[in-house]
């Protein structure tokens, strides 16, 4: 899918929401266990009630990797179904892979090729040859950890190196990579005050932003900051809807929760 594409879904649905599938057998309604796959039931139920409501969903990989291969296989399912059912959605493997060359090259195979996603999140600690070889691939997407909404952010992204701060320094040199074009970054709702900065850095570019909801991030704040001229976000909740419910009710209140973002996001559009 490219940028463009992306841009035309957003203005066509009035929405820039995405919706995190991270699956917690603990959690997801307990008439489900007795079907033969469990999460990829939830799953196609959470995507029947809310794809018009969205314009991307976000598997995180940990929640499908943690029930070994028949996680694997309801992540692929999962992903086969949203391709062959609602190929204008941008699709998120949310996997924080990086590492070098000829790995790297490996891991963007898995997820680009035999899955097809549209994306993947990917760490940049390694450098610029453990994020180029996903850079690579036409009309795929990277989207590199630049300003993440945990506590543990501190502990190196904001340290002041030199006059800079660290995660200035990623996002800047990460403009110079092969590719960089296909580049889209994760920026913490969390960390709303730091979004005009990183416009100055990266104005034009897509930027995935967790933490809105069950993790107290704002969203008038983010796009106040963060928006541009072609919106340029992807406002990400996950627990706050795919868990509105643990009944058979379940899609249902995760489609109310999800419309009451769009609404919203609608509002913001306006103005």
């Amino acid at each position: 899918m490219t940028a463009q594409q992306l841009i035309a879904q957003i203005q066509h649905k009035k929405s820039f929401l995405c919706i995190g599938l991270d699956v917690d057998l603990t959690k997801i309604p307990p008439y489900l266990l007795d079907t033969e796959d469990p999460i990829f039931e939830f799953n196609k139920a959470i995507i029947d009630a809310t794809h018009d409501l969205c314009v991307s969903y976000k598997p995180n990989t940990a929640f499908y990797e943690a029930y070994g291969i028949k996680g694997w296989q309801s992540l692929q399912k999962t992903i086969d179904y949203l391709n062959q059912n609602h190929p204008d959605i941008f699709t998120i493997a949310d996997a924080k892979r990086g590492d070098i060359g000829n790995t790297s090259t490996m891991y963007a195979k898995a997820f680009f090729e035999d899955l097809n996603f549209d994306s993947v999140t990917v760490a940049p600690y390694m450098g610029k040859d453990s994020v180029e070889p996903f850079l690579a691939f036409e009309n795929k997407h990277t989207i590199l950890l630049a300003l993440t909404s945990n506590e543990g952010a501190f502990d190196f992204q904001t340290k002041d190196i030199d006059g800079v701060e660290l995660y200035k320094t990623v996002i800047e040199t990460s403009k110079t990579w092969k590719n960089a074009e296909n580049l889209m970054y994760v920026v913490g709702a969390t960390k709303a005050e730091y979004f005009t900065e990183i416009r100055k850095i990266i104005p034009n570019s897509f930027l995935l932003v967790p933490g809105v909801g069950a993790q107290g991030g704002s969203l008038s704040e983010v796009c106040k900051y963060g928006m541009n001229e072609n919106i340029g976000l992807l406002i990400n909740s996950s627990r706050g809807i795919i868990y509105a419910s643990n009944g058979t009710d379940f899609a249902q209140k995760a489609r109310e929760e999800a419309l009451k973002m769009q609404h919203e996001m609608e509002q913001i559009l306006k103005l």
